[in-house]
C-alpha cells in the first residue's frame, strides 16, 4: 500500500471523527442535555469503533 494511501485513511478517519464527535457533543451541550444524548455517545463510539477496525485490516492487507 502506497503512502499516499495510508495518510489518506488516517485523514478519512480524523476528519470523520471529528466530525461525528462534534455533533455529539453539539446534541449534549443543546436542549437535549447529556442524558438524553447518551444513547447517540454510544452510537458515536461504536461507529468510530467499527471504522477504525476497518481502517486497521486494510491496511494490514495490502
Amino acid at each position: 500500500m502506497k503512502l499516499s494511501e495510508k495518510i489518506t485513511i488516517i485523514l478519512g478517519i480524523a476528519l470523520v471523527a471529528t466530525f461525528v464527535i462534534g455533533l455529539a457533543w453539539s446534541i449534549s451541550t443543546g436542549l437535549a442535555g447529556f442524558w438524553r444524548g447518551l444513547p447517540f455517545w454510544f452510537i458515536v463510539i461504536f461507529c468510530l469503533y467499527l471504522l477504525i477496525i476497518d481502517s486497521l485490516k486494510a491496511l494490514r492487507n495490502k
